[in-house]
């Protein structure tokens, strides 16, 4: 019997990863989870503006160690998965990250028109997740639109917002 696989679209399947996740941590953060917390993957998460003072700070890639064992094992599936159809040259999606983020942050900062904004840049399996406040939501498509453009990126995720209101934030907080 021949099998056939069946794909997902990328940036649906890519969408409720990321959904997911940032569920998880809000949830942890909610729940004022006293586990200790690491970015045990190594997740890139850099500031990479900072005009807006008053500008709520995302709370980065923390995990648990009982969610570093939840994660460990989709981590390498979606990992490895671009490789094995032929999408990405090296051996694992999430090899790339480290070599993407210093690059957006070099191509934010180098194009000149986001020097009012307060961002924070993820890099998670070649998925470039923007936090933080902007001027008008012009400026937010802007920024998505240009970080698409950075050599290795396969999408972007934009959590942006206009202004400094924590309502409605859509990321988890760092912790006062």
């Amino acid at each position: 019997m021949r099998r056939i696989a069946v794909y997902r679209p990328f940036f649906t399947t890519s969408l409720v990863a990321a959904t997911v996740l940032l569920t998880s941590l809000a949830l942890a953060q909610v729940a004022g989870n006293a586990a200790p917390r690491s970015n045990a993957f190594n997740d890139p998460f850099v500031q990479v503006t900072s005009a807006v003072p008053q500008c709520p700070v995302p709370e980065g890639p923390l995990y648990t160690e009982a969610e570093v064992r939840e994660l460990a094992h989709v981590r390498s599936q979606h990992g490895g998965s671009c490789h094995r159809v032929g999408r990405c040259r090296l051996p694992n999606s999430y090899l790339y990250d480290a070599e993407i983020i210093p690059r957006v942050q070099r191509y934010i900062r180098e194009d000149g028109r986001f020097d009012d904004t307060s961002v924070w840049v993820l890099g998670e399996r070649r998925l470039v997740t923007l936090m933080g406040c902007v001027q008008s939501q012009e400026q937010a498509e802007a920024l998505e639109k240009a970080v698409g453009l950075v050599d290795d990126v396969m999408g972007v995720i934009n959590l942006l917002q206009v202004g400094t209101a924590r309502e409605g934030v859509r990321y988890p907080l760092a912790k006062p």
